[in-house]
């Protein structure tokens, strides 16, 4: 079980820093954005959560929007 959860929270990693990337922005960009809707967080605090990768489904969410995504292809 350890090792499952293990590999989706490097997929979820994965696919904030690739949305991420898209956009060319960085972790204090992102914070700017988050602030824009009102997640308050620095961006510090920001790549330590990605980094880890054990964030929230709604800490996802709000990145997402923050970061403008409208769809999302979870396969290569």
């Amino acid at each position: 079980m350890e090792n499952v959860d293990k590999e989706y929270q490097a997929k979820a990693k994965g696919l904030l820093r690739a949305e991420m990337a898209r956009r060319n922005l960085s972790y204090d960009e992102l914070a700017e954005k988050l602030a824009g809707i009102g997640v308050e967080d620095t961006a510090r605090n920001l790549s330590n959560k990605i980094s880890r990768g054990g964030f929230s489904a709604g800490f996802m969410l709000q990145c997402l929007d923050a970061l403008g995504v409208k769809s999302l292809s979870l396969s290569e």
